[in-house]
């Protein structure tokens, strides 16, 4: 495996842990309450416009993901959607370009 592909994966893990460590934090003090947990998010303009800067950026990146699926065959990197979606974009992201560096066949 490439350094490149390696940087990936560990930008790929730690965009998975460190949301997940603050999302579970939230949950153990507030309870699993997605509705509060989405007040939380649109508790002031600051907040709000991060929520719809990141929901932009999963967008585009779920575009380019399906994209560049089509066009390479690459079916596996699919896989990057839902976590672009159930974790970030900052495990998204990385995902998908780790995925995408490896040789296909």
């Amino acid at each position: 495996m490439s350094v490149l592909r390696m940087i990936y994966l560990a930008l790929a893990v730690v965009g998975a842990v460190v949301p997940m460590y603050f999302f579970m934090s939230w949950f153990f003090e507030n309870g699993f309450d997605l509705g509060a947990m989405m007040q939380a998010w649109n508790v002031n303009d600051a907040a709000r416009g991060l929520v719809w800067d990141l929901t932009i950026a999963a967008a585009a990146l779920t575009v380019w993901i399906i994209a560049e699926s089509w066009v390479r065959r690459d079916w596996l990197s699919l896989v990057a959607i839902p976590a672009t979606f159930c974790i970030g974009v900052s495990c998204g992201l990385p995902l998908f370009l780790f995925l995408r560096a490896r040789p296909v066949a």
